[in-house]
């Protein structure tokens, strides 16, 4: 089983994420993935960078709660205001939906919407530590 590891102290926010994801899955490629939820999820489908199709890969993510804190409710809320003043792109409704959802603590994090992209992947095990 291949094994990728994810530096989490590496992580200090959103475009420190995608940094270290392109650090881990996209070494050897002349292209890098941009800061993107649908792209983070496509790249776990494999067929380029790391993971070459649906084999089994153990992602190890070291240090997961200090990304947990910096991909939480801080960085979510100013990712989502972010939506909220580019109306031509994103629904209002939906991200103000999501932003009372966070602000309820009913919602998810950046980071949890990571790990459920994780988890949709069959092939996936995750270890954090």
């Amino acid at each position: 089983m291949k094994t990728l590891t994810i530096r989490g102290r590496s992580i200090r926010d959103i475009p420190s994420f995608y940094a270290e994801i392109n650090r881990v899955f996209m070494a050897g490629e002349d292209w890098k993935l941009g800061e993107s939820l649908d792209a983070f999820n496509d790249l776990l489908f494999g067929g380029y960078g790391a993971i070459a199709g649906p084999e089994p890969v153990e992602l190890v993510w070291e240090d997961i709660e200090a990304s947990r804190v910096a991909l939480g409710i801080d960085t979510t809320r100013a990712h989502l205001l972010g939506k909220l003043r580019q109306p031509e792109r994103y629904s209002v409704a939906v991200i103000q939906q999501q932003l009372d959802r966070l602000e309820g603590r009913d919602g998810s994090t950046y980071f949890d919407t990571i790990l459920d992209i994780i988890r949709e992947h069959p092939n996936l095990k995750l270890a954090g530590r």
